[in-house]
């Protein structure tokens, strides 16, 4: 019998609000690039103007978003996939399709849970680069919240649902299962024990592949949670304004959607790995 630590269900959570802290300036920075319909910026010279004009507090502008975000969805779908996974454990290795399967279902019900809170987030992004008499002004993710109910309607916090979900179906296979996979694939070999490089390597390369499944849904999905009331017909109406820019407009903010996630998913999974080998559950399974 070998012990081993498992992770608690509310871990995936925690780690992603500590990675968002970390991040949310470079996802920022991406939703000005994917709500730019003509690229006349990058995202330094974009980053340069945000804090001459508005100063470098403007940088985490909607935080309390991105972390009511992160709360809800993150840990949703690590709570799902994790104790899933955990039910399915057994004595010999997961084959990927079951924790790709599994992940996919924990996507899309963190994706759903985490709408509002993605949708608040982007708008409180977006406001600082809106003319003053079109911003938004909310206080903060709450009061975001608060505002779009009264002002617009419940129905408005769950605008974008479906891309959203689509979006969090892939983003959880190419993050959790990928990186699963490759950490037993590292661990199986002579090189690489369960540490910080192997946590490292195995982070590094799930952000690569997430955010190359991840970012032509996830332009789509900035569009529409950004968009004002009757600015698209619907959905299809969103796609072909993106693709009046050709090919790469649903790659807008790829490089900064890297950036982005890159770091935000090392941070996540390092913490994540942290709080399971220092604060998990002792479980006993057969080598």
């Amino acid at each position: 019998m070998v012990e081993q630590r498992v992770a608690r269900w509310y871990f995936g959570g925690l780690a992603s609000c500590g990675a968002a802290c970390f991040t949310h300036p470079l996802d920022l920075l991406k939703v000005h690039l994917q709500t730019q319909q003509v690229a006349t910026m990058g995202g330094g010279q974009m980053a340069v103007q945000i804090v001459r004009t508005q100063g470098l507090l403007a940088l985490y502008n909607g935080l309390s978003a991105s972390l009511l975000r992160q709360l809800t969805y993150s840990t949703t779908r690590f709570a799902i996939y994790e104790v899933m996974k955990q039910q399915m454990d057994t004595s010999g290795p997961i084959p990927f399709y079951k924790r790709a399967l599994v992940a996919g279902f924990a996507g899309a019900c963190g994706g759903f849970v985490g709408t509002p809170g993605d949708m608040i987030n982007v708008r409180m992004q977006n406001d600082i680069k809106l003319p003053a008499d079109q911003k938004r002004n909310y206080k903060h993710a709450l009061d975001g919240v608060v505002r779009v109910v009264r002002e617009e309607g419940v129905p408005r916090l769950f605008r974008g649902a479906t891309t959203a979900t689509f979006r969090a179906v892939l983003m959880t296979i190419g993050q959790l299962s990928f990186y699963d996979q490759i950490k037993s694939y590292l661990l199986s070999t002579k090189y690489f024990n369960d540490n910080l490089s192997c946590h490292f390597t195995c982070s590094l390369a799930a952000g690569a592949i997430a955010t190359t499944m991840t970012q032509p849904v996830d332009v789509i999905k900035t569009r529409v949670m950004n968009a004002k009331p009757g600015e698209f017909r619907g959905l299809w109406h969103i796609i072909t304004y993106t693709a009046s820019m050709g090919p790469m407009g649903f790659f807008k903010g790829y490089i900064p959607a890297f950036v982005r996630l890159g770091p935000h998913t090392i941070l996540t999974f390092i913490m994540f790995e942290q709080f399971r080998k220092n604060f998990g559950i002792l479980k006993s399974s057969e080598k």
